[in-house]
């Protein structure tokens, strides 16, 4: 009898069902499948959702069923990567999935309190250039391995490092950020640092010649390429949004807002011999990101970084 009270008791303050729906990595990492296969099915009834759940896409806030909902054609088979953060009670994934048949980068983020989910952020993009396809088929290993003791790093330094990244974008000075030598940063599948050879730039811009100062430009170090100035075009980079932060694997997982105010008409590149100038479209808009970055030892290694452009001001719907 005491033990049917016990029960009864732990039940009715809440305590039983903190424990019974506390959600682990690998439930953190299941919901996430769960959540994705639904989509695939358009059906959300069988997902644990809170009551009043926020979701957005894109930065537009809209009902679970509608957005990539409606057409989801298959789930993410082969390009995944999961971060998971118990402090926070959040996961974020990247990967690659259909939409009408047409190939999609996603960037998600859940929120999971007591078992129900309570937030959804979808970041996507697609029209996806088939040459980079090939960078899309499997994720790089660094992003999918655990850390061992001596590589790790606090919590709060890793979100430092990750936030220096961006510092050193709008101050235009590769040292701000701790990047490691064999740091590479791939954009929309496109490799855009330490190419061994020079690569098509994931974005046209418009002649040869810029195409090719471009290549080279991509063949710089993280450190080197900030130092050049090419992102100068970056204006700010607010909100950085460095939610989610996965100290078993050293990621730090961010949905940062690219602002760009508009203006830049060239870039005078500094440091790289044979690029003077580099043309730019003047244009002002945001890029809504999704970006993740490996931090092992307090470095830099990779950056996996997806984005979406949309009118200039525009806001995350997450400040």
């Amino acid at each position: 009898m005491k033990t049917c009270i016990s029960i009864a008791v732990l039940m009715a303050s809440g305590v039983w069902a903190q424990t019974a729906n506390s959600c682990d990595r690998t439930c953190m990492t299941g919901l996430v499948d769960r959540y994705l296969a639904a989509m695939v099915k358009h059906d959300p009834a069988g997902l644990p959702l809170a009551k009043g759940v926020r979701y957005t896409e894109n930065t537009a806030e809209i009902q679970v069923g509608e957005g990539l909902w409606v057409g989801a054609s298959e789930a993410p088979t082969t390009f995944k990567i999961y971060a998971v953060d118990p402090a926070s009670s959040q996961v974020a994934f990247y990967g690659v999935m259909k939409e009408w048949d047409k190939p999609l980068i996603i960037a998600m983020r859940l929120k999971v309190i007591n078992g129900k989910i309570t937030e959804i952020e979808h970041v996507l993009a697609r029209n996806m250039r088939p040459d980079r396809m090939q960078n899309l088929v499997t994720a790089r290993p660094g992003l999918l391995s655990d850390l061992n003791d001596n590589d790790r790093t606090p919590r709060q330094v890793m979100i430092d490092a990750a936030d220096s990244y961006f510092e050193a974008i709008e101050h235009g000075k590769g040292s701000i950020a701790p990047f490691a030598e064999d740091c590479e940063r791939h954009e929309n599948g496109g490799q855009t640092t330490h190419n061994k050879t020079p690569v098509p730039w994931p974005v046209d811009l418009g002649s040869p010649k810029a195409n090719q100062d471009m290549a080279v430009i991509g063949t710089l170090s993280c450190t080197a390429q900030v130092d050049s100035q090419v992102l100068s075009f970056i204006t700010r980079l607010w909100p950085r949004r460095l939610t989610v932060v996965d100290e078993q694997q050293g990621l730090v997982f961010s949905f940062p807002m690219f602002q760009h105010r508009g203006g830049v008409r060239s870039i005078k590149i500094q440091g790289v011999p044979g690029v003077d100038v580099i043309p730019m479209g003047g244009g002002t808009s945001n890029l809504q990101a999704g970006e993740i970055f490996k931090i092992r030892n307090g470095k830099i290694h990779e950056i996996e970084a997806m984005g979406v452009s949309l009118p200039y001001g525009t806001k995350s719907a997450w400040e």
